[in-house]
């Protein structure tokens, strides 16, 4: 009897490290299991960001965009790396900066206007979120939203259901609109089905349209010219890259010739323009955090539906109005997200 149990002691006292062993092992297999936020914590993720733009117009943006991913748990130095870089509106830069970025070997690309191309031309690919402010399809990017099947995801702010509500808005505020001028470029993608749809919207609220196209500022000039010749009671933008970087020098012509305009963004108002409503582009950029998400755990683009906004503003500036002589109605002053009573920065 005792030298049974000394024998079971003895042995019992040989195996305390291989015990031990164990036992560590499998406290760290469930402390993996239980804890995969913590786990995820341990392997840094690189977030690539290319924007067309330039930092000064995109950084409250790009600041929306890291506010959705620490609501997603992540943060920065910890569990994910991003990597801003902006091409300052040049496609050489754009260029430089993606093949720069592909060396590093990001998860993920997050790109915006002339970024997106060049990220997405990337070879071997590298899966893209994009925020467009045409159409993916159109540009090449996707074969359709419900399933991109390609490399690349993300927003489309081309919500052609809200270019009525910009002229009823615009009608509105300036009850005797009849004629309004419409202004974009053709290179932009989904243009055609913007301009069909700004047609078909004009017919249903009986408003004649004329139509100018432009390319480039010297070609935004000529178009000016034909508009200020034909007087219109109004000029609805599209939100393209032409006509937002042109967006003063469009608000200071508009002024001047007394047509109030509206578009699709709050930075047209923000320039002197009379109204926007379209997008809360803070929140779609915002939005982005949770693509970036579904493919850092193992979700394809190609699978990622694309989204339209589902979060819309009303901006208005009051000073504009006050310029045109033109009284805001009560209602819309109450249905505004913002009323801009500072000087437009023509």
């Amino acid at each position: 009897m005792n030298t049974n149990c000394e024998s079971a002691r003895t042995a019992s006292t040989s195996d305390v490290p291989r015990r031990r062993r164990l036992i560590l092992a499998i406290a760290s297999t469930l402390a993996v299991r239980g804890l995969p936020a913590r786990a995820q914590s341990d392997q840094l993720r690189r977030v690539a960001v290319l924007s067309g733009g330039a930092k000064s117009d995109g950084a409250g943006f790009f600041e929306s965009f890291l506010e959705g991913l620490r609501e997603l748990g992540y943060r920065e130095g910890h569990n994910v790396l991003v990597d801003a870089r902006w091409a300052d509106y040049s496609a050489a830069q754009a260029a430089k900066l993606a093949d720069e970025i592909a060396a590093l070997m990001p998860a993920v690309i997050v790109a915006n206007g002339g970024g997106i191309a060049p990220a997405y031309r990337l070879s071997p690919p590298v899966p893209v979120v994009f925020l467009i402010s045409g159409d993916p399809v159109d540009a090449g990017f996707a074969d359709s939203l419900a399933r991109p099947g390609r490399n690349a995801t993300g927003m489309s702010l081309l919500a052609l259901d809200l270019i009525v509500k910009r002229l009823e808005i615009l009608k509105e505020i300036h009850p005797r609109l009849r004629r309004v001028a419409l202004l974009a470029s053709p290179e932009h993608a989904g243009q055609r089905h913007e301009l069909a749809a700004s047609r078909a919207a004009a017919m249903q609220l009986g408003v004649e349209v004329s139509y100018h196209e432009a390319r480039n500022p010297a070609e935004l000039e000529t178009a000016l010219a034909a508009v200020a010749a034909e007087q219109p009671d109004g000029a609805l933008i599209f939100s393209d890259g032409l006509m937002y970087g042109q967006r003063k020098a469009l608000a200071a012509f508009f002024l001047k010739h007394r047509i109030p305009s509206a578009a699709g963004w709050s930075v047209f108002p923000e320039s002197g323009h009379l109204v926007s409503y379209g997008a809360e582009r803070r929140a779609a950029w915002r939005r982005m955090a949770y693509y970036v998400d579904r493919i850092i755990k193992g979700a394809r683009p190609a699978d990622l539906p694309i989204e339209l906004p589902t979060v819309v503003e009303m901006v208005v500036n009051r000073r504009t109005a006050a310029a045109m002589n033109l009284a805001l109605p009560p209602a819309i002053l109450a249905r505004a997200d913002r009323v801009i009573d500072s000087p437009a920065s023509l």
